[in-house]
Order: C-alpha cells, then sequence, then structure tokens
C-alpha cells in the first residue's frame, strides 16, 4: 500500500499497528483495503470464520511518541493485563474529544 509497518502487535480482542503513511493516504481506505485483504489471508490460512469488528480507532502520533508506542505496542499483552483494552481506548476518545458508538467498542 505504500506505508511503512513500523510495529505490529495484536493480543486476542485487538491489533495496534504503527504505521508510516504517505501524504496521499487516506486513513479509511487504507484500514478497508487492509481488513479485506488481512481477512482474506487468515481465512484462507488460519480460520475460515474470521472476520474483523466493523469499526477501528485511528491516531496520528508525533515522531517524538513513535518510541514509547513502539514500546507500547511490544508490551501490550503485559499492559493489557493491568488495563482493560475497552477502558483505555474510551479514555482515549474522551480525551481526544472523539464521539464514538458505543457497539464499535464491544
Amino acid at each position: 500500500m505504500g506505508g511503512v509497518a513500523e510495529s505490529v502487535g495484536g493480543v486476542d480482542d485487538h491489533v495496534h499497528l504503527l504505521a508510516s503513511l504517505r501524504p496521499v493516504h487516506r486513513v479509511a481506505d487504507l484500514m478497508r483495503d487492509l481488513k479485506k485483504d488481512s481477512t482474506n489471508w487468515v481465512r484462507q490460512n488460519l480460520d475460515r470464520n474470521f472476520a474483523w469488528q466493523e469499526g477501528y480507532a485511528a491516531f496520528t502520533v508525533s515522531p517524538s511518541a513513535t518510541d514509547a508506542v513502539r514500546r507500547y505496542i511490544v508490551h501490550q499483552e503485559a499492559h493489557h493485563r493491568k488495563h482493560l483494552f475497552v477502558d483505555e481506548l474510551k479514555d482515549l476518545l474522551r480525551r481526544a474529544g472523539v464521539s464514538y458508538d458505543e457497539k464499535y467498542l464491544l
């Protein structure tokens, strides 16, 4: 897609992706294509019934914060044993002033 996956990590119910994108990328298009292509791969190789949830969350990160985000992704399994992902996401969305539909957080 022309971007660079800087760090990727997941746990049972979600995935974090730190990516460098080009100015021509639109996040909605990127997420649509990423979810489509990864769904096809997972269904062919791992689980025929796999499906992503309908929504996603995307945040920009300043260059000075990328190392901290990389560490967060690498250590997210341990982190989420102490902090539920959905609670953390709600807090991030509230602090950013982003409204959301609760159905996308289940």
